[in-house]
């Protein structure tokens, strides 16, 4: 019983520091014809947005790429 309360205060503790350091600020969408173009798009509208960071979570494409990230505060 004891192990399970230290279980669920530790999972509680580390969602709360998580969300203090990395306030989601949403999401964009991009498209390129490389990679590299990709990810610079990206890092214009984080700059625009004004995120600190961000997450590229999918990309994919043939001749023209297309992608998703998660801006970070």
């Amino acid at each position: 019983m004891k192990s399970i309360k230290t279980f669920v205060v530790a999972a509680t503790l580390t969602t709360v520091s998580f969300g203090s350091f990395a306030a989601d600020l949403g999401t964009v969408t991009a498209t390129g014809n490389t990679l590299d173009g990709l990810e610079s798009t990206f890092a214009a509208k984080a700059a625009a947005a004004g995120a600190s960071s961000y997450k590229i979570i999918e990309a994919g494409g043939q001749n023209h790429l297309h992608g998703t990230a998660i801006l970070y505060k």
